[in-house]
């Protein structure tokens, strides 16, 4: 009920280069829970923007009244990285023992902020739901922690897929959830449900 809403809400994108330069946002309205309506959408261009920094950007909304005030920070990307599982991040022993050096309890005050990370292997899914007319499904599987996303590649035409990828990412909050979910490509339309865990971080 608010024309003026503050959401105040930090989200972290991780950009690679191969993928697109445009962030694309929507604004949505929610009547109820069955009814919603598109209010607007705005695009920013990753590459126009300084690096580095924080910038201030008040976006008006593309062919509806109203506009977004953001702040965008294009930064390096630390802590989070995709890899094959031959050559996982961990593996290296020397890696292993500065991070133990690193998270040892007497090191535990130099930063604050730096709970530690999280590395996922995703290996294989089995007996996946067919989603396809085929018999046959084209999954990819999505990981969430906090507001960090991360995805692997899709196999098309397959019920038991082998993704074989190494996932890490920084822990924010050692109370939030790892959210694992499998879904169906389907071309321009939105991806098909396959399947979904959720895994406590406090219970690993």
């Amino acid at each position: 009920k608010s024309a003026n809403p503050q959401w105040r809400e930090q989200f972290d994108f991780h950009y690679f280069s191969d993928r697109k330069d445009i962030l694309d946002i929507e604004v949505w309205r929610k009547d109820n829970k069955k009814h919603e309506e598109l209010l607007g959408t705005c695009h920013v261009d990753i590459t126009a923007l300084p690096a580095k920094q924080t910038n201030c950007l008040e976006l008006p909304l593309e062919k509806h009244p109203g506009s977004l005030l953001m702040l965008i920070a294009v930064a390096p990307c630390t802590g989070v990285s995709i890899s094959d599982l031959c050559v996982c991040p961990l593996g290296d022993p020397n890696e292993r023992q500065q991070i133990s050096q690193r998270y040892h309890l007497k090191n535990s005050f130099r930063d604050i902020r730096d709970i530690g990370f999280l590395q996922v292997k995703v290996l294989k899914a089995v007996d996946l739901m067919a989603a396809d007319f085929s018999g046959k499904s084209d999954p990819f599987c999505v990981l969430e922690l906090g507001n960090d996303m991360l995805q692997t590649h899709t196999v098309y035409k397959n019920l038991n897929p082998e993704w074989n990828k190494v996932f890490t990412f920084p822990i924010k909050d050692i109370h939030d959830v790892l959210e694992v979910t499998v879904f169906d490509e389907d071309g321009d339309k939105p991806p098909d449900f396959l399947g979904k865990v959720a895994i406590p971080l406090l219970s690993v």
